[in-house]
C-alpha cells in the first residue's frame, strides 16, 4: 500500500505542473473555453484530481476537451511507442510527469460546417455531428438567448458556435465516463464534482496553492472528510 499524500504535498504537485504550464491555463490567449468541469476521486491509498475543458484553439482547428489528470499514481500511462522507441525521451516524460496525464478528444466531427482558415462557421453550414448526433445549426439570433454576444454577426466564429453547444449538450462536449476515467484507478470512487470553481491565473503566475478553492480541495483528496462543508464552501468562493 502508498501512503496517501498530505494536502501540501498535493498543493506542491499542482504548482510544479503550474510553473511548467502544464496546469489548465483558462485565460489562455489562443484557447476560447466554453465547458470546464472538475472531479476529485480517492480511495484509501491513491488520490485523483480530473479537469476536463472544452473549447477551441486556431492552433488546433477544431473543438476538443482537454482531460488533465492529477493523482498519486496515474493509470494507463502513456507507452514508449508514442516516443518512437526512444527511452530516454519516454523515461524523461515519466520523470517529468509523475503525476500528471494529458489527453484530447474531439467530441465534434471535422465536416463542411468548418469556414475560413477554421475560425468561422461556414456560411449555409446547417449542422455538426456531436459525440454521433446531429446537432442544427441554430440561426444568428438564438444564440443571445444563451447569454452569447456574437463579434460579427451575422456571422458566428467556431468558439461562439462551442459555447452554443456547450449551453445546449454540456454533457456531451465534456468526456465520456471511459475518457474521464482513463488515467484514473479502477478502484478509486468519485467524491465531489464541481461545474463552478474559482481558478488560479496561471498567466499571471498565480499557483494553486495560494487558491482557497484548491487549499479546500486539497484538504478533501487527503482526509475525504468534511466533504458537504467544503464543497459548500468551494462554490460560494466560485460564485462571488
Amino acid at each position: 500500500m502508498s501512503q496517501p499524500h498530505t494536502a501540501a504535498e498535493i498543493l506542491a504537485i499542482l504548482d510544479t505542473a503550474a510553473a511548467g504550464y502544464k496546469f489548465p491555463m483558462l485565460d489562455n490567449g489562443y484557447w476560447y473555453p466554453a465547458a470546464t468541469r472538475l472531479r476529485l476521486f480517492r480511495s484509501p491509498d491513491d488520490w485523483g484530481l480530473v479537469i476536463e475543458v472544452f473549447g477551441y484553439s486556431v492552433r488546433v482547428g477544431l473543438p476538443d476537451t482537454a482531460i488533465y489528470t492529477f493523482a498519486s499514481r496515474p493509470a494507463c500511462r502513456r507507452t514508449i511507442a508514442r516516443y518512437g522507441g526512444n527511452q530516454a525521451a519516454f523515461d524523461r516524460y515519466l520523470a517529468d510527469n509523475p503525476h500528471r496525464e494529458l489527453r484530447f478528444v474531439s467530441p465534434i466531427v471535422k465536416g463542411d460546417w468548418q469556414g475560413d482558415n477554421y475560425t468561422w462557421v461556414a456560411g449555409g453550414a446547417t449542422a455538426v455531428i456531436l459525440r454521433g448526433e446531429r446537432i442544427p445549426l441554430p440561426p444568428p439570433d438564438e444564440y443571445p438567448k444563451h447569454g452569447i454576444k456574437l463579434k460579427d454577426p451575422p456571422r458566428v466564429r467556431v468558439y461562439e458556435l462551442c459555447r452554443y453547444l456547450a449551453a445546449i449538450r454540456r454533457d456531451a462536449v465534456l468526456a465520456t465516463h471511459r475518457e474521464l476515467r482513463l488515467n484514473i484507478r479502477s478502484w478509486m470512487h468519485q467524491i465531489l464534482q464541481l461545474e463552478e470553481w474559482r481558478h488560479p491565473d496561471i498567466a499571471d503566475d498565480k499557483r494553486p496553492s495560494a487558491s482557497k478553492t484548491f487549499q479546500q480541495l486539497a484538504r478533501v483528496l487527503e482526509t475525504e472528510s468534511s466533504i458537504i462543508g467544503v464543497s459548500a464552501h468551494i462554490m460560494a468562493v466560485a460564485t462571488r
